[in-house]
């Protein structure tokens, strides 16, 4: 006599849903248990945010000196969450073969991906949370449509995860790092973060504003600070930039 047993093995994977949403909590939890990432995430742009909204460093016009930085500084968090943190540590996660692990599980690589971009989605949502809450302990007056922040932000977290998930996927890990670094650096300094672009030359000016990192803080000083419209001349370039950035990404990304 054959009998069915209640507790019979069902062998298989999980769901893709549950696969990539418990990926990209994995992935969260791994970035927020880094101190440098967190220095790169948080405490970067927040020091930018308070020593320069407290001190008469930069000349920002008619403007408030927080109504001029708050902007540039969210848009500088975006920049260091899905671009240099995320280039850091997926160089490293392939460097150690922890992608090509990942690679050959019943996750899907665009899968992995997805659940990489979601987590990088959820720790901007912190981080614009946080940023938001100081600038406006500092006396901050926002203007303009959320919608149409919402979509900068977006459009800039797609061109800046293509940027640099093209880095860690195309270059060692320890060039990776040193680029990364490097590129944050440049683009806080000539992006339109902290500096005003009429600061530069006209040629200089022409092309900084092609930069994924100008047309973000441009656009959302835009909205933020004077109260705009739907940009759309930044929104163009940021979905140029993530088209690119992404396709590139797809076509050149090494796993080993």
């Amino acid at each position: 006599m054959t009998a069915t047993g209640t507790y019979a093995p069902q062998p298989g994977a999980a769901p893709l849903g549950r696969m990539i949403a418990t990926q990209a909590a994995l992935e969260t939890k791994m970035l927020l248990r880094n101190g440098e990432q967190l220095l790169l995430t948080v405490v970067i742009p927040a020091l930018v945010l308070v020593l320069f909204s407290s001190v008469d460093i930069i000349d920002t016009g008619q403007a408030e000196a927080v109504d001029f930085l708050a902007p540039g500084v969210l848009a500088l968090a975006v920049m260091s969450t899905a671009f240099t943190g995320q280039a850091i540590a997926t160089g490293f996660e392939r460097r150690y073969g922890v992608l090509k692990r990942l690679a050959s599980s019943p996750l899907p690589r665009w899968a992995l991906m997805t659940a990489k971009t979601a987590s990088v989605l959820v720790t901007e949502i912190l981080q614009v949370a946080l940023l938001t809450a100081i600038a406006l302990a500092l006396g901050w007056a926002p203007h303009g449509d959320p919608l149409s922040v919402a979509l900068l932000l977006l459009l800039g977290t797609a061109a800046f995860s293509g940027l640099g998930l093209l880095m860690a996927g195309t270059l060692k890990a320890e060039a990776t790092l040193a680029a990364a670094n490097l590129v944050f650096l440049l683009l806080l300094v000539s992006g339109g973060v902290m500096v005003p672009l009429d600061r530069f030359s006209q040629t200089t000016q022409d092309i900084l504003s092609l930069l994924p990192i100008t047309a973000l803080s441009d656009g959302l000083r835009d909205v933020l600070l004077h109260g705009a419209g739907v940009p759309w001349g930044d929104l163009g370039i940021l979905a140029v930039w993530a088209v690119a950035g992404l396709a590139a990404a797809g076509r050149f990304f090494r796993w080993e």
